[in-house]
């Protein structure tokens, strides 16, 4: 056992499955959590997933010797606030947000600069349902979790988290927030606003209600992500909205010129793009994880 008290704000499919994964291992005696949610706080308890499902944020954190802050990454602020009155002196807090500095920052505004008890992470695993029905033990197997380390930063609670992420089968690994953000949101925030507008464009294309029936395998492998939580991902585009931005705008020039190959003919040029984007997925896919 690593501690024996975790507290879980949102109970939602990386909060529940943390839970279940911590239970699996052994890493803790008790777990509590809170959602403002009551259907989330009703299936945790149904399903055994969360020892102590409680009805306010300070009530599930008091006495807990860790913290897990499972909420979308706009709401940190304010689940922060709830848990506070009622943190135990010596608790270290965390959190799961997809965004790293916009939580710094949030932290920072709520308690006046990031604390040394407040360690930044992120957990890259996740499918595109939500909800902690959905909740797995396994899904953090052999991922990453990515810890931010700030300024302030005490040794002995970023330890701790990495102790807890490793026993539920993570590899963890740190870096800057600033370079987290501009990398995720190249290679995971970005393609979920691709896949929305594509399926938007789609929709509002589909007037006779034969597109979505005639689709194949490509539709689905493209716009999985597209069933990924509204909410959540409104949540983290706003809150690393500069670096999709900037990157939007490059991907709106890339479609641009190959509509301009498209339009002049230049379908050498096309197939030569086409070659280069596919060595470059095949050179780098071992490396992604």
């Amino acid at each position: 056992m690593i501690v024996s008290h975790v507290a879980i704000v949102g109970l939602g499919l990386i909060g529940g499955s943390l839970a279940r994964a911590l239970r699996a291992c052994g890493a803790v005696a008790h777990i509590s959590g809170y959602d403002p949610d009551s259907s989330q706080r009703e299936t945790a308890q149904r399903l055994g997933i969360i020892d102590q499902v409680c009805t306010t944020p300070a009530d599930a954190v008091r006495g807990a010797d860790v913290v897990v802050l499972a909420v979308p990454v706009l709401r940190t602020a304010e689940a922060l606030a709830g848990c506070l009155p009622a943190r135990r002196a010596d608790a270290v807090v965390t959190d799961v947000g997809s965004t790293k500095q916009s939580v710094l920052d949030d932290v920072a505004r709520i308690c006046g600069s990031v604390p040394a008890w407040f360690v930044a992470a992120h957990p890259i695993a996740g499918t595109e349902k939500s909800g902690i029905a959905h909740a797995q033990a396994e899904l953090f197997h052999r991922r990453r979790v990515i810890l931010t380390p700030h300024e302030g930063q005490d040794p002995a609670a970023r330890s701790l988290v990495m102790r807890l992420w490793q026993a539920a089968g993570a590899r963890v690994v740190e870096m800057d927030a600033r370079r987290h953000d501009a990398i995720f949101a190249a290679t995971s925030h970005l393609p979920h606003v691709l896949a929305y507008g594509f399926v938007d464009m789609l929709a509002g294309l589909d007037r006779d209600h034969d597109i979505f029936p005639n689709a194949g395998g490509g539709f689905r492998d493209f716009t999985r992500i597209a069933s990924s939580s509204p909410q959540m991902w409104h949540d983290i585009i706003r809150a690393n909205a500069d670096a999709v931005g900037d990157l939007l705008d490059r991907q709106i020039d890339a479609l641009l010129q190959i509509r301009a190959m498209m339009r002049e003919g230049r379908w050498d040029a096309l197939k030569a793009l086409f070659q280069r984007a596919r060595d470059a997925r095949e050179r780098y896919l071992a490396q992604i994880e």
